[in-house]
């Protein structure tokens, strides 16, 4: 019996990682591949790999056009070589087009992985432009013409039903992210404490500069938090220059008064990252969407408390009042939110005891239920469903 062929498509691929989405796609191929009678090819942006991806340079003619453009001109190339695989497996609007260009053109089933959705994201407006037209018009033709819509949280389901109606419930499956728990686990070298000054006791930040993360609200709600508690922002890419404008001005601010508020810029190695997490007595996520939210788990993997927004997918992940607590978020109660951030920040800093509570139950959330064999063994019964009924 032959093996079966999948073709994975995505925006992000090593060394060019910088979302929940990119490190998804990444270990669920290394989950996939570990898989007797499974072959994965992995087509990425980004220009040539040089560990068997196929990666692909945005075409020449477009070098200089909006990035919606790009990205569509991208798919196109990838679209075109998509020819000898059983299923088409796409991440993001990015790498969509591709997945479904394909599909018609080799009647190749394509299933779409939902990790955030262009309709809950107008922010991306500032970023693209028209282009968001654009962006918007390629996720809602795939959606609507997939096979299947893997949804990476209930909430996130919700969502894709609710954005487009005309999708059949019945195709939108949720099978939420994993985490390597043995990449991710505790790691008390403290030499990433040294290399950026780092000393006294830290909550911590860790995304991209986006108005998604919430990082501004962040940054306002910890001008009240004590002194006495030191921040450290692990915070880069900036999707546009507003936000990214925003977030400097309000970290020098902070910076301006005390003296333990760190930012790192650039994205930090594997192991400098799980030291900084294990290291920190609670970690951030004030994000104002989030269909699941990686970082999470990945800081439920090296044993550390967790304080996020009630939003998406975030409640199916940290347990409030287990692994760490939940702040209610509303658009029109932005006030209140970050008065709830600094209220929980400085109550959870204040208790050593609890966090340590928290982070102990969230490592063994982590690995009882999002690990990442049970997550391809899901995937795979979802591949081999959609192949059956071509």
């Amino acid at each position: 019996m032959s093996a079966t062929r999948i073709g994975i498509v995505t925006k992000e691929w090593p060394p060019a990682i910088y979302g929940g989405a990119g490190v998804h796609v990444v270990q669920l191929t290394q989950a996939l591949r570990k898989v007797s009678g499974v072959e994965v090819d992995v087509h990425c942006f980004g220009g040539p790999r040089t560990d068997g991806a196929f990666g692909y340079d945005t075409p020449a003619e477009f070098a200089t056009a909006n990035p919606a453009l790009q990205a569509i001109a991208t798919d196109l190339a990838i679209a075109n070589n998509l020819n000898n695989v059983d299923v088409i497996h796409s991440h993001t609007w990015y790498a969509n087009m591709a997945g479904h260009t394909a599909s018609l053109l080799y009647g190749t089933p394509h299933i779409v992985s939902a990790h955030s959705l262009e309709p809950l994201r107008p922010w991306k407006a500032e970023q693209l432009g028209g282009g968001y037209k654009i962006s918007s018009w390629a996720e809602k033709t795939a959606y609507e013409a997939a096979a299947a819509i893997i949804a990476v949280s209930d909430g996130m389901r919700a969502d894709v039903l609710s954005a487009y109606p005309d999708v059949d419930p019945a195709k939108v499956v949720t099978i939420r992210n994993g985490v390597d728990t043995a990449k991710f686990a505790p790691n008390h070298d403290d030499s990433v404490l040294k290399e950026f000054g780092i000393t006294g006791r830290y909550a911590m930040f860790v995304g991209r500069i986006t108005r998604q993360k919430g990082l501004a609200h962040l940054l306002r709600a910890w001008k009240n938090v004590p002194a006495e508690y030191g921040l450290v922002l692990a915070a880069g890419s900036p999707d546009e220059e507003t936000i990214g404008n925003e977030v400097a001005a309000l970290i020098a601010e902070l910076q301006s008064t005390r003296s333990n508020v760190w930012w790192i810029k650039e994205m930090l190695p594997h192991d400098k990252l799980t030291a900084a997490l294990t290291q920190a007595d609670l970690f951030l996520c004030p994000s104002i969407y989030e269909p699941l939210g990686i970082v999470n788990l990945e800081a439920m993997g090296c044993e550390t408390a967790v304080l996020a927004s009630r939003v998406g997918g975030i409640p199916e992940v940290v347990s409030h009042g287990v692994t760490g607590e939940l702040v209610d978020y509303s658009e029109e109660k932005i006030p209140q939110f970050e008065a709830a951030l600094t209220e929980a920040i400085t109550r959870l800093m204040g208790n050593s005891e609890l966090l340590s509570q928290y982070g102990k139950a969230g490592r063994q959330r982590a690995i009882a239920e999002f690990g990442w064999d049970a997550v391809a063994a899901t995937t795979l019964a979802l591949y081999q469903s959609v192949i059956n009924r071509r």
